[in-house]
This record gives structure tokens, sequence and C-alpha cells, in this order.
């Protein structure tokens, strides 16, 4: 009963525990790997505007995989952001559809400009 209280409250612990597996995960790739990981990894956070916990963890199980097979398979962290990092981390986060934090702002612009239109002889 308590667990779905603060659950409630916080969101599932569950993707709480999967997330700090991924970032333990991210924490134990070599260098260079590592440096580069947490990078993306700090601008996914900051820009990737996913507010979903179930499509959060998702992606960074996924982006936690790609980083260790590139560091396991040995391909230079260029052949893996190609030449534009931002590029590659945009794309990365584009890819994983669910409701983002830009969502509200995009429909609530399209509200006002319909409302004013409506407002107009």
């Amino acid at each position: 009963m308590a667990a779905r209280w603060i659950e409630t409250v916080t969101g599932s612990l569950e993707h709480k525990r999967q997330y700090r597996q991924d970032k333990a995960r991210l924490k134990a790739l070599p260098e260079p790997y590592g440096a580069v990981a947490w990078a993306l990894h700090r601008y996914l956070m900051v820009c990737g505007g996913i507010t979903d916990g179930a499509t959060a963890v998702q992606m960074f199980g996924d982006f936690a995989d790609l980083w260790e097979r590139a560091a396991a398979d040995g391909t230079p962290v260029r052949a893996v952001v190609g030449d534009d990092p931002v590029e590659f981390a945009e794309t990365f986060a584009e890819a994983y559809t669910g409701k983002r934090w830009v969502d509200k702002e995009r429909a609530r612009l399209v509200r006002a400009v319909e409302d004013a239109e409506r407002g107009q002889p």
C-alpha cells in the first residue's frame, strides 16, 4: 500500500531502479567512451525533453547498450557520434516517442492562435 502511494507521488520505483543501473553501466565504461557517454547523457537529460518515465528508461537503457557495444568492439567514438555530436544526440532522442515537455507548449500555442482566429471578424 505504501509503495503504491509513494509511486503515485514520485513515479515508478522500478523505473528509478533501472535508471540507476543504466547510469552504473555508463560509469563502468572505459575511457574515452565513458567521457563521451556522460557528456551525451547530460545533453539528453537537459535537452531530450522526455517526460514519460517508461520512455526515458527505455532510451537510457538502449543508450547504455550502444556505448557498451562500442567499447567492446573498439569502435572509435567519432564513428559512433559522427561529425556533429549534437545532431547525433537529437536524432537519438527523436527515435523515442513519448510525451515531451514541449508538447504542452506546442498545444498551448496552437490553441492561442485558434482562439484568436475565432475572435476576429
